[in-house]
């Protein structure tokens, strides 16, 4: 596992709202403990919620300019996440406790992180340039990032420009 290389499609930064991927240095949970997402690799073993291990079918970062929402540790449980995190307003997060239940009726629901804010420990901190990882999956996975369960949408297979 390195670094992703600067021959990595990389895309001009842009306005946009609905990109997946997830900020640089966010740590993912693999077979071989917790590492930057930026440090992974197509073949990589990433462990899931729903599915246990899943390969890593590709990469992409992109750098885009979104609404985002700042995180505070343990603002979704013990851990939940291990640290103050940025994140794009759009990004999916399962959600497991009492606001599954008082949002949705239901003991678990996938939502935006921007439908949780509520003003202090879950803020919305305004427009920002990040720079995202894109992890790509033969299908939908729920990851564990810094120690919350996000959605990672299932992507064809990249493959590098020639």
């Amino acid at each position: 596992m390195k670094p992703v290389p600067s021959g990595h499609a990389r895309t001009p930064p842009c306005v946009a709202d609905m990109v997946p991927g997830y900020p640089r240095g966010s740590m993912i949970l693999t077979l071989d403990g917790a590492l930057p997402a930026e440090f992974l690799s197509p073949g990589d073993r990433i462990i899931s919620r729903d599915s246990g291990l899943v390969v890593l079918q590709g990469i992409k970062v992109v750098e885009i300019v979104c609404d985002t929402v700042t995180v505070e540790a343990g603002a979704l449980g013990p851990d939940r996440p291990d640290c103050d995190v940025v994140l794009p307003v759009h990004q999916q997060v399962l959600v497991r406790d009492c606001r599954a239940q008082t949002m949705f009726g239901r003991d678990q629901a996938l939502t935006t992180i921007g439908q949780l804010a509520d003003g202090e420990f879950i803020r919305s901190t305004g427009r920002q340039t990040l720079t995202l990882i894109q992890l790509h999956f033969d299908a939908l996975h729920i990851l564990y990032v810094d120690g919350m369960e996000l959605a990672c949408e299932a992507r064809e297979p990249l493959r590098n420009a020639a």
